[in-house]
């Protein structure tokens, strides 16, 4: 985490502000004064800013159930931000954990943790997240197979890892993968000839909807150390 960031989460302080208290030599790490703002540091560390130790809050872990037409983003852009959703305090300090384009509905996860968002997002975890996904024409029958070796995407260099296709109807399947490309599920389906129409995530690895849309709730215990 950065030095400044772990400021903020220790105390009231702003981004600029926890960087002025930097660069004026007012924190410490591990008894050395830092003022570089970028510096890295972690929980083990002993950070303190005018001599009083500092410990971040507790880290926060949302599921939520994403609208369509609604953005992944902290601020409001071309589409309202999903965070219009969330009334918590210190929104602006959260992420998200995979984001979903405007019309894509479904789960999202949301955390401050970024330890915890990257174990989700990276392909190294072999993180399943599972879509519904409506088709524009009726599923080929070798699709399956090609998804199983991985596709070709314009503009990638290596084929995508093997994902899993189950044939829900004609026009209407579920598809897990665990990587997180730009538009992977639409560039997947594009490459096989097809298009798709409707996109809804269900699952990301133990985890699925269990709220309506619009909603969230925190995440318990056993559902943080999933991942």
């Amino acid at each position: 985490m950065r030095l400044d960031k772990f400021v903020c989460k220790s105390t009231e302080l702003t981004r600029s502000e926890a960087t002025q208290v930097i660069h004026a030599g007012n924190v410490m790490v591990n008894g050395s004064v830092v003022i570089n703002e970028a510096a890295q540091v972690h929980e083990n560390n002993t950070i303190a800013l005018d001599g009083q130790r500092l410990k971040t809050r507790n880290f926060r872990y949302i599921v939520m159930h994403k609208p369509l037409d609604t953005i992944c983003s902290n601020v409001d852009e071309a589409y309202p931000s999903i965070f219009n959703y969330i009334d918590i305090e210190k929104a602006s300090e959260l992420h998200i954990a995979g984001r979903l384009d405007a019309d894509t509905t479904g789960l999202v996860l949301i955390t401050d943790d970024g330890r915890w968002s990257f174990n989700i997002i990276s392909p190294i975890s072999q993180c399943e997240k599972v879509y519904r996904v409506g088709l524009r024409d009726v599923i080929a029958d070798d699709v399956s197979l090609k998804f199983e070796n991985g596709v070709q995407l314009q503009g990638e260099k290596q084929p995508t890892l093997p994902a899993k296709l189950n044939v829900i109807g004609p026009k209407e399947v579920l598809l897990t993968i665990t990587e997180g490309k730009f538009h992977q599920v639409k560039r997947m389906f594009a490459a096989v000839g097809n298009r798709v129409v409707s996109l809804h995530r269900e699952k990301i690895g133990e985890i699925s909807l269990d709220i309506n849309v619009g909603q969230w709730r925190y995440l318990t215990v056993d559902e943080v150390n999933l991942f």
